[in-house]
């Protein structure tokens, strides 16, 4: 299958890249930075894109079979558009070219329910932590990825959005749970999730779902996974 990857300099974009290649998918990976990106492969195209861009976005997803997203940015207090204006703009080429299969990334913490909803993780997370990463450090981010939600849902595409809750790193992929919109846990490994994207692409179960993707098997320290994910940066 050919696949365009944006995010693909990310963190999981990255582990998706290798994971699909190792599956035998030909990729164009979309970076803007391209000279940066760490792998090289017979099946692998890597293509300098902004999705700010739409000739760019358009250049990448011409003659595609499928599309992942895995924009991701940091949280920031200053307003977030690269979710919206990105997948506005991949809505958009994937139309002109006929291109039908969309797969992106967004977070538990998107859901509308998300502060009511209870991960186990006690008090001190489901009643401070949880609070202050959605609706303080994390606002504008949530808030930017709800709107692109919110175009994937009226793309009139074949799309799955898939939710993970903490992302951490773990080797290789593991056991983990999938569910439609929600899940009782609060991480999620990336190689889980890189490994749940791709498995969209072969089954049609979940088109036109959101479904959460979670880990099981393994789990990061609390604090180390706050302070990784919340303020570190992000090449795209």
């Amino acid at each position: 299958m050919k696949i365009a990857i944006f995010g693909a300099n990310g963190p999981t974009g990255r582990i998706l890249t290798a994971q699909a290649l190792g599956q035998g998918h030909t990729i164009t990976a979309v970076t803007r930075h391209p000279a940066a990106f760490p792998m090289k492969h017979t099946q692998l195209r890597v293509q300098a894109g902004d999705v700010f861009d739409y000739m760019e976005v358009e250049t990448a997803v011409a003659a595609q079979d499928a599309i992942i997203s895995t924009l991701g940015v940091p949280f920031s207090s200053q307003p977030i558009s690269v979710y919206s204006r990105g997948t506005e703009h991949i809505i958009q080429a994937m139309r002109a070219h006929g291109v039908r299969r969309l797969v992106c990334v967004s977070s538990s913490a998107t859901d509308p329910q998300a502060l009511q909803h209870d991960t186990g993780g006690g008090f001190v997370f489901e009643k401070l932590l949880k609070p202050l990463i959605i609706g303080r450090f994390g606002r504008t981010l949530y808030e930017d990825m709800w709107k692109m939600e919110t175009l994937v849902r009226a793309s009139g595409l074949d799309w799955t959005i898939v939710r993970p809750s903490g992302l951490f790193e773990t080797p290789s992929v593991t056991d983990y749970r999938v569910a439609i919109n929600m899940l009782n846990e609060r991480y999620t490994s990336r190689a889980d999730l890189a490994d749940c994207l791709l498995q969209q692409l072969r089954t049609t179960q979940y088109v036109h779902q959101a479904i959460a993707v979670a880990t099981v098997a393994a789990r990061p320290a609390m604090l180390q996974f706050i302070l990784k994910e919340a303020f570190q940066r992000r090449p795209s």
